[in-house]
């Protein structure tokens, strides 16, 4: 679904990526980390088109982003950014949600009724200003546009930068709910915390290479690796490490208050 091949990126001659290679299967739950400054977001970008690489591939869905029109590789890639009000363009819920659904569904009645069903899984009211809305919210409405799409792949970035613990999960279950329904998920994290309870998989990225790919339980346990990637550690994890003996192969907050409640 998505592969890279030794892909590198240059900004006005300066290499943010370089010769990253991995590949990603169907269904695939992974998160990429790493401090700021990393490659992190660039990487992200590479996956829909936004930029394209200097040296190497990038295949998504078997379309060369090279060669594939940005628009083209968006009626299956959903692109999740950072900030909201960089996608939000619509006066209305209901407007926004209907605006990616018109380059992806040809029937309006069908763009209709897909519409309101977002509207009702997600709450909201479709009439409402989407600008007169929280930040949390708006990030919800941004995610919600793109899972009525229904992509193939999910590109996110940051998506709980800003969000209260309540709203991060709101997110977090909207997007397990869409890589359970078979959409691949790529998403770039600070967030040790919800990288360790949702994703299987992690990339870890430093200095614009890859230093790190395997298995969430696998890597965030890997003290020298999150070192040189200058990232710390999960609590669960680290809480892991120290009292491994008490709490064997624990390695997510719910696992943990399983074996607390167990111990009491």
């Amino acid at each position: 679904m998505i592969e890279f091949q030794n892909a590198s990126f240059n900004y006005a001659g300066e290499q943010a990526v370089r010769d990253v290679s991995f590949r990603l299967e169907k269904g695939e739950f992974a998160a990429v980390i790493g401090e700021n400054g990393a490659g992190k977001t660039t990487v992200a970008k590479l996956c829909n088109g936004l930029l394209k690489p200097t040296a190497g591939t990038v295949c998504v869905n078997g379309m060369d982003t090279r060669t594939t029109r940005a628009s083209r590789i968006a009626r299956s890639v959903g692109i999740l950014f950072q900030n909201p009000d960089m996608q939000i363009c619509q006066n209305t819920i209901r407007e926004e949600i209907l605006f990616g659904l018109q380059y992806t569904m040809d029937d309006p009645a069908e763009r209709a009724r897909r519409c309101d069903e977002v509207l009702c899984e997600f709450g909201f009211d479709g009439g409402r200003n989407p600008f007169s809305t929280s930040r949390g919210e708006r990030q919800r409405i941004a995610l919600a546009s793109l899972m009525a799409c229904r992509p193939e792949v999910l590109i996110l970035d940051e998506p709980t930068t800003g969000l209260d613990y309540r709203e991060c999960m709101e997110v977090m279950e909207k997007i397990r709910l869409s890589n359970e329904r078979g959409a691949t998920v790529m998403m770039v994290s600070h967030d040790m915390e919800i990288v360790q309870d949702f994703a299987r998989r992690v990339l870890v990225v430093a200095d614009g290479e890859l230093i790190g790919d395997g298995p969430t339980g696998e890597i965030m346990t890997d003290v020298e690796l999150l070192s040189r990637a200058s990232v710390a550690p999960a609590q669960i994890p680290a809480l892991a490490l120290r009292f491994g003996d008490m709490f064997p192969g624990v390695f997510t907050v719910r696992q943990m208050a399983d074996a607390i409640e167990r111990r009491l």
